[in-house]
């Protein structure tokens, strides 16, 4: 005799438990777990395991002292564990990856009710929260050949360098542990061919993401610049595993497909206009962020359903949209707008005095490294070729760099006492640097001084400290590089992104002086 069982809603029935999506999900990530194990050595295994027991061990913890059913053989703490694991440099200290899956299953997700409750990925969130409380240390990565300490290949492709694309596809270049896109990709794709995760969003992802960086990397649809950031950044790792959590994704097939193009489209935005060259993380949480927005307005409409009918035949009236707005928005939409008319006017009022100050900042700068000239007038020649560039970019082998002003120093007899040139490097790991390089009558390089330098303190910041500044002082060169050699500047620790965008503005005005100020000598 068969039993019929009746519940209430939602009746949805699905081959798939959790149990099973977990462990299955856990198994799609092995492959990348094994290529970042095997390219970076037995930390980056402690790493993992000490992930993933911080995570299980903790929501064990939190359901032995609330005294809730025990969760943890369900696969998702282990889940959350392994994924933060996979995101971090293969070089962390262990308490690093301890504190963050703690954070992850006890803040995230635990004590906004656990599975099914969070309204962020917990493993995203965490890598966040570490990146702010220990960004000395989420920031190391192996040193190079050269025992410096090397860039990811997302910050070099920033810094306008080119990369190994193959090396980023397979895992073996630097960056975080689960950094081989061919493994991600290889358990990604099994997890949509058993329809765990959801295509749309994966591709929605990745083609929003590809087409933003087409319209604005400034490299148009240029196929190795485009598949070298596609590699890079946690982009395939976000599209197939953090943004198709079921519980911070929408429901409808044409949400996901929204939810995935913002995704796709604010990744290559901070990718392209950010201070932090690995950044989509963020754009995968401002999304979680909008789900229940996506999924209040697009909503999946049953087989038959017209909604104008039956509102009309229950004699429903049309609200007007400003009727439906919450009142504590339209609130807080006053206060910001109150707020903002407020920083504009003080900041009309102190406009003058802040252009001021900068002024007076870049003639003390100009002094510093030209200290002869009693005076600095115009070159000709610069002009005409800082007009010609319009503010673009000059030079396709210095990043980002802007030459500002180029000046000659006179001395009191009216002789040429030097030259000095205003740059602008917008490839810096806090944003723009910008400095003042002084060079002798005869062209050799004088030092340099910054005007603009607001990278981390304790890491980028040290640039402006003698032992890194005093590398410039008396070089007879036409280029730097970054290393050592005749020509070499030694990077600060820890602060690579800083050190090459500094070197690439100095590039930039040593480039600019011998082929238009000097006339190519």
């Amino acid at each position: 005799m068969n039993t019929l069982h009746l519940s209430h809603g939602p009746h949805i029935r699905d081959r798939w438990t959790t149990s099973f999506i977990m462990h299955t999900v856990l198994i799609a990530l092995l492959p990348t777990a094994i290529v970042g194990v095997i390219v970076n050595g037995w930390h980056a295994l402690f790493v993992i395991l000490a992930s993933i027991v911080s995570a299980v061990g903790s929501e064990w913890l939190f359901c032995a002292i609330t005294r809730r059913k025990l969760s943890i053989f369900d696969g998702s703490a282990a889940v959350t564990g392994m994924m933060l694991a996979l995101s971090l440099s293969p070089i962390v200290p262990l308490y690093i990856p301890i504190i963050g899956s703690a954070f992850a299953i006890l803040v995230v997700k635990c004590c906004f009710g656990g599975l099914g409750k969070n309204f962020v990925n917990p493993a995203l969130a965490a890598r966040c929260f570490l990146m702010i409380s220990f960004g000395n240390a989420m920031t190391q990565f192996p040193l190079a050949a050269d025992g410096v300490t090397s860039a990811t290949p997302v910050a070099i492709l920033t810094a306008g360098k080119t990369v190994n694309i193959t090396q980023m596809f397979l895992g073996t270049t630097n960056g975080v542990i689960g950094s081989s896109v061919l493994a991600m990709l290889v358990g990604g794709l099994v997890l949509w061919g058993l329809d765990i995760i959801h295509g749309e969003i994966c591709f929605s992802v990745l083609g929003g993401f590809t087409l933003m960086m087409a319209l604005l990397g400034g490299q148009g649809f240029d196929p190795k610049f485009l598949l070298a950031h596609l590699c890079g950044g946690g982009v395939v790792m976000g599209a197939f595993f953090m943004a198709t959590d079921y519980t911070t994704s929408p429901v409808s097939r044409l949400g996901q497909l929204v939810y995935g193009c913002l995704i796709g489209v604010l990744g290559a935005l901070f990718r392209i206009f950010g201070k932090n060259a690995d950044s989509f993380s963020y754009s995968v949480i401002i999304a979680n962020l909008f789900t229940p927005l996506i999924d209040m307005y697009i909503i999946q409409k049953p087989y038959a359903y017209r909604r104008a009918a039956i509102k009309k035949a229950n004699g429903e009236k049309r609200v007007p949209l400003w009727q439906r707005i919450p009142k504590p928005v339209i609130a807080l939409t006053v206060i910001t707008l109150l707020a903002g008319v407020a920083l504009s006017g003080v900041f009309t009022m102190t406009e003058p005095a802040i252009e001021q100050k900068k002024l007076e900042a870049k003639r003390a700068s100009y002094q510093v490294v030209c200290p002869d000239a009693k005076m600095f007038v115009e070159s000709e020649e610069a002009n005409q070729a800082l007009a010609e560039l319009n503010g673009g970019v000059y030079g396709t082998s210095f990043g980002r760099s802007y030459i500002n002003e180029a000046l000659i120093g006179v001395d009191g007899n009216g002789d040429v006492a030097g030259y000095v040139l205003s740059v602008t490097n917008g490839n810096g790991y806090e944003g723009d640097i910008k400095l003042s390089v002084g060079l002798k009558p005869d062209g050799t390089l004088n030092c340099i001084s910054f005007t603009e330098l607001n990278e981390t303190p304790g890491k980028g910041s040290k640039a402006a400290e003698p032992e890194f500044l005093n590398q410039f002082n008396d070089r007879v060169v036409t280029k730097l590089v970054l290393g050592e050699g005749e020509n070499g500047i030694d990077a600060i620790s820890g602060a690579t992104v800083t050190s090459s965008a500094v070197v690439n503005a100095v590039n930039a005005a040593l480039d600019f002086f011998h082929n238009v100020m000097h006339g190519g000598n």
